[in-house]
Protein backbone atom coordinates (compact mmCIF):
# COMPACT_ATOMS: atom_id res chain seq x y z
CA UNK A 1 0.00 0.00 0.00
CA UNK A 2 1.10 3.27 -0.99
CA UNK A 3 1.18 6.52 1.45
CA UNK A 4 1.61 9.62 -0.11
CA UNK A 5 4.42 12.08 2.05
CA UNK A 6 2.64 15.22 3.86
CA UNK A 7 -1.18 14.12 2.82
CA UNK A 8 -1.67 10.96 4.19
CA UNK A 9 -3.34 9.73 1.09
CA UNK A 10 -3.70 6.23 0.61
CA UNK A 11 -3.37 3.80 -2.48
CA UNK A 12 -1.75 4.47 -5.80
CA UNK A 13 -2.62 6.84 -7.34
CA UNK A 14 -4.14 7.46 -11.31
CA UNK A 15 -1.87 9.95 -12.39
CA UNK A 16 -2.86 12.16 -15.61
CA UNK A 17 -1.17 14.09 -17.26
CA UNK A 18 -3.03 16.37 -19.14
CA UNK A 19 -1.87 18.10 -22.09
CA UNK A 20 -3.24 20.67 -23.49
CA UNK A 21 -3.15 20.60 -27.65
CA UNK A 22 -0.97 22.46 -29.75
CA UNK A 23 -1.13 25.99 -31.73
CA UNK A 24 -3.64 26.65 -34.31
CA UNK A 25 -4.55 29.35 -36.44
CA UNK A 26 -7.65 30.71 -34.28
CA UNK A 27 -5.13 30.40 -30.98
CA UNK A 28 -2.86 32.93 -33.11
CA UNK A 29 -5.21 34.96 -33.76
CA UNK A 30 -6.60 34.58 -29.94
CA UNK A 31 -10.78 33.87 -31.42
CA UNK A 32 -13.23 31.93 -29.41
CA UNK A 33 -12.41 27.97 -30.36
CA UNK A 34 -14.62 25.54 -28.91
CA UNK A 35 -16.30 23.00 -31.02
CA UNK A 36 -14.94 24.16 -34.24
CA UNK A 37 -12.63 21.90 -35.64
CA UNK A 38 -8.69 24.05 -37.17
CA UNK A 39 -5.74 22.06 -37.48
CA UNK A 40 -2.23 22.53 -35.59
CA UNK A 41 -0.20 25.01 -37.81
CA UNK A 42 3.44 24.15 -38.12
CA UNK A 43 4.85 25.51 -34.40
CA UNK A 44 1.24 23.33 -32.91
CA UNK A 45 2.97 20.56 -34.62
CA UNK A 46 6.70 21.17 -33.04
CA UNK A 47 4.70 21.95 -29.62
CA UNK A 48 3.05 18.44 -29.82
CA UNK A 49 6.15 17.18 -30.81
CA UNK A 50 7.99 18.22 -28.26
CA UNK A 51 5.20 17.27 -25.86
CA UNK A 52 5.62 13.36 -27.51
CA UNK A 53 9.07 13.27 -26.63
CA UNK A 54 9.28 14.26 -22.89
CA UNK A 55 6.18 11.80 -22.60
CA UNK A 56 8.06 9.39 -23.92
CA UNK A 57 10.34 9.07 -21.00
CA UNK A 58 7.61 8.50 -18.56
CA UNK A 59 7.60 5.12 -17.93
CA UNK A 60 4.00 2.64 -18.30
CA UNK A 61 1.76 4.86 -19.94
CA UNK A 62 -1.63 3.08 -20.13
CA UNK A 63 -3.54 4.99 -22.65
CA UNK A 64 -3.73 8.28 -24.20
CA UNK A 65 -6.91 9.95 -24.02
CA UNK A 66 -7.90 12.36 -26.43
CA UNK A 67 -10.78 15.04 -27.17
CA UNK A 68 -12.82 14.19 -30.42
CA UNK A 69 -11.44 17.70 -32.09
CA UNK A 70 -8.71 17.20 -34.68
CA UNK A 71 -6.25 19.80 -32.86
CA UNK A 72 -5.93 17.50 -30.01
CA UNK A 73 -6.37 14.37 -31.68
CA UNK A 74 -3.30 15.11 -33.84
CA UNK A 75 -1.14 16.57 -30.78
CA UNK A 76 -2.42 13.11 -29.24
CA UNK A 77 -1.72 11.17 -32.20
CA UNK A 78 2.39 12.07 -32.06
CA UNK A 79 2.17 11.51 -27.87
CA UNK A 80 0.78 7.98 -28.56
CA UNK A 81 3.20 7.39 -31.55
CA UNK A 82 6.05 8.45 -29.05
CA UNK A 83 4.97 6.52 -26.08
CA UNK A 84 3.42 3.11 -27.82
CA UNK A 85 0.41 3.47 -25.91
CA UNK A 86 -3.12 2.81 -27.19
CA UNK A 87 -5.06 5.95 -28.37
CA UNK A 88 -8.56 6.86 -27.09
CA UNK A 89 -11.42 9.35 -28.05
CA UNK A 90 -12.82 10.47 -25.11
CA UNK A 91 -15.78 12.56 -26.29
CA UNK A 92 -16.57 14.22 -23.01
CA UNK A 93 -13.03 15.98 -23.34
CA UNK A 94 -14.11 18.79 -25.98
CA UNK A 95 -13.29 22.00 -25.52
CA UNK A 96 -16.73 24.11 -24.08
CA UNK A 97 -19.36 24.92 -26.84
CA UNK A 98 -18.52 28.83 -27.19
CA UNK A 99 -22.10 28.76 -29.82
CA UNK A 100 -22.69 32.22 -31.46
CA UNK A 101 -19.01 33.43 -30.29
CA UNK A 102 -17.17 30.59 -31.97
CA UNK A 103 -14.60 32.31 -34.12
CA UNK A 104 -14.69 35.40 -32.45
CA UNK A 105 -12.36 37.57 -30.79
CA UNK A 106 -13.00 39.04 -26.54
CA UNK A 107 -13.65 42.28 -28.18
CA UNK A 108 -15.76 41.06 -31.11
CA UNK A 109 -18.11 38.77 -28.75
CA UNK A 110 -18.19 41.52 -26.31
CA UNK A 111 -19.53 43.93 -28.99
CA UNK A 112 -21.90 41.33 -30.09
CA UNK A 113 -23.81 40.64 -26.91
CA UNK A 114 -22.39 43.19 -24.85
CA UNK A 115 -24.86 42.33 -21.48
CA UNK A 116 -24.71 38.76 -21.97
CA UNK A 117 -21.36 38.68 -22.57
CA UNK A 118 -20.54 40.57 -19.05
CA UNK A 119 -22.86 38.41 -16.80
CA UNK A 120 -20.69 35.33 -18.73
CA UNK A 121 -16.89 36.48 -17.86
CA UNK A 122 -19.17 36.44 -13.67
CA UNK A 123 -20.80 33.49 -13.88
CA UNK A 124 -20.27 30.34 -14.73
CA UNK A 125 -23.82 29.39 -14.87
CA UNK A 126 -24.16 31.53 -18.01
CA UNK A 127 -23.75 30.31 -21.40
CA UNK A 128 -22.85 31.80 -24.86
CA UNK A 129 -25.81 32.20 -27.12
CA UNK A 130 -26.30 28.37 -28.40
CA UNK A 131 -23.45 27.47 -26.31
CA UNK A 132 -22.52 25.51 -23.35
CA UNK A 133 -21.97 26.88 -20.02
CA UNK A 134 -18.70 26.80 -17.41
CA UNK A 135 -20.69 25.04 -15.32
CA UNK A 136 -22.17 22.28 -17.94
CA UNK A 137 -18.57 21.69 -18.83
CA UNK A 138 -17.56 20.88 -15.34
CA UNK A 139 -20.25 18.03 -15.00
CA UNK A 140 -19.51 16.42 -18.00
CA UNK A 141 -15.86 16.66 -17.20
CA UNK A 142 -16.90 15.02 -14.01
CA UNK A 143 -18.24 12.56 -15.27
CA UNK A 144 -15.68 11.86 -17.44
CA UNK A 145 -13.03 11.67 -14.13
CA UNK A 146 -15.51 9.05 -12.62
CA UNK A 147 -15.06 6.96 -15.54
CA UNK A 148 -11.76 7.32 -16.13
CA UNK A 149 -10.63 6.76 -12.25
CA UNK A 150 -12.97 3.87 -12.59
CA UNK A 151 -12.06 2.18 -16.03
CA UNK A 152 -7.86 3.01 -15.16
CA UNK A 153 -7.37 2.76 -11.46
CA UNK A 154 -3.79 3.20 -10.48
CA UNK A 155 -2.32 4.10 -14.01
CA UNK A 156 -0.53 6.46 -15.69
CA UNK A 157 -2.87 8.38 -18.19
CA UNK A 158 -2.29 11.35 -20.76
CA UNK A 159 -5.06 13.39 -21.84
CA UNK A 160 -5.30 15.30 -24.80
CA UNK A 161 -7.87 18.25 -24.14
CA UNK A 162 -8.32 21.84 -23.82
CA UNK A 163 -8.51 24.57 -21.40
CA UNK A 164 -11.82 24.55 -19.99
CA UNK A 165 -11.58 20.75 -19.39
CA UNK A 166 -8.09 20.42 -17.77
CA UNK A 167 -9.35 23.39 -15.46
CA UNK A 168 -11.96 21.94 -14.64
CA UNK A 169 -9.46 18.54 -13.34
CA UNK A 170 -7.12 21.09 -11.63
CA UNK A 171 -10.04 22.97 -10.06
CA UNK A 172 -11.62 19.50 -9.03
CA UNK A 173 -8.11 18.27 -7.53
CA UNK A 174 -7.66 21.55 -5.83
CA UNK A 175 -11.54 21.91 -4.46
CA UNK A 176 -11.13 25.27 -5.58
CA UNK A 177 -13.97 27.71 -6.20
CA UNK A 178 -15.25 29.35 -9.94
CA UNK A 179 -12.70 31.86 -9.60
CA UNK A 180 -9.70 29.16 -10.80
CA UNK A 181 -11.48 29.51 -14.25
CA UNK A 182 -10.54 33.18 -15.12
CA UNK A 183 -7.47 33.53 -12.76
CA UNK A 184 -5.30 29.83 -14.01
CA UNK A 185 -3.19 30.37 -17.42
CA UNK A 186 -2.85 27.74 -19.53
CA UNK A 187 -0.43 27.67 -22.62
CA UNK A 188 -0.66 25.58 -25.33
CA UNK A 189 0.47 22.94 -25.56
CA UNK A 190 1.48 22.98 -21.59
CA UNK A 191 1.59 20.20 -19.23
CA UNK A 192 0.20 20.00 -16.05
CA UNK A 193 0.19 16.77 -13.73
CA UNK A 194 -2.32 15.01 -11.22
CA UNK A 195 -2.57 12.14 -9.08
CA UNK A 196 -6.14 11.03 -8.24
CA UNK A 197 -6.13 8.42 -4.97
CA UNK A 198 -8.54 5.75 -4.41
CA UNK A 199 -9.84 7.37 -0.92
CA UNK A 200 -10.94 10.65 -3.20
CA UNK A 201 -7.94 12.52 -2.30
CA UNK A 202 -6.04 14.30 -5.11
CA UNK A 203 -2.24 15.89 -5.13
CA UNK A 204 -1.76 18.73 -7.85
CA UNK A 205 2.19 17.64 -8.94
CA UNK A 206 2.49 20.26 -11.86
CA UNK A 207 0.79 23.08 -13.65
CA UNK A 208 1.19 24.70 -16.63
CA UNK A 209 4.87 23.74 -17.59
CA UNK A 210 6.26 24.50 -21.31
CA UNK A 211 9.53 23.08 -20.64
CA UNK A 212 9.63 21.15 -24.34
CA UNK A 213 8.34 23.81 -26.29
CA UNK A 214 10.60 24.02 -29.23
CA UNK A 215 13.11 26.66 -28.56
Amino acid sequence: MTIASWTGQVGTPTRLLLLRHGQTELSVQRRYSGHGDPELTPLGHAQAAGAAARLARVPDIAAVLTSPLRRARQTAGLVAAATGAPLVVRERLIETDFGKWEGLTFLEARARDPQLHAEWLGSEDVAPPDGESFAAVGRRVAVELADVLREYPGATLVLVTHVTPIKMLLRDALQAGPGVLYRLHLDLAALSIVDFYPDGGASVRLVNDTGHHPA
